[in-house]
């Protein structure tokens, strides 16, 4: 993934209002409680989650578990039923941002390295799904990790187990 202020937006679809990005809710169990990995921003700093622009010769899934790679080098199992989604201000420059919507996809981590190409630039950390849900500031993304043991599930292509 580019720096942010060389990232070109791409095209808005008629039926959409604002571009569309991909997104990696990464889960794993622990302790028989669900986990969620947050990462933080580049440009504030936030808690947010892996995401970014649609890639040629990927579905949107695909798209997403990539993000989770590059922005905290998670590898596993992605699920290709959209979870959810949730607008957010993608920020361009400090006088500019982009309303931009997020197509959330569940990715059970099965791996997390150490060397991945965003490392020097953002914080990784692990949270109950209640605490993530507080972290986050997108009310639609709070909602979706405060629910988000109801959404995983054999309907959803992944099973807590």
């Amino acid at each position: 993934m580019q720096m942010t202020q060389n990232l070109p937006i791409p095209p808005v679809a008629p039926e959409q209002s604002c571009p569309i990005q991909y997104g990696a809710l990464c889960w794993r169990m622990h302790r028989g409680k669900v986990e969620v990995l947050l990462i933080t921003s580049r440009d504030t700093g936030r808690w947010v989650i892996p995401k970014g622009w649609p890639m040629d010769k990927r579905t949107p899934a695909q798209a997403a578990a990539q993000e989770a790679w590059e922005e905290a080098g998670v590898q596993g199992e992605i699920a290709e039923i959209r979870l959810g989604g949730f607008d957010y201000q993608k920020i361009i420059n400090p006088k500019r941002a982009l309303a931009c919507h997020v197509e959330v996809f569940a990715l059970r981590v099965t791996k997390l390295v150490n060397k991945f190409p965003e490392r020097q630039q953002r914080r990784r950390k692990w949270f109950s799904a209640e605490k993530a849900a507080r972290k986050v500031n997108e009310p639609e993304l709070r909602q979706l990790l405060g629910h988000l043991e109801g959404h995983l599930g054999e309907d959803a292509g992944l099973v807590i187990a």
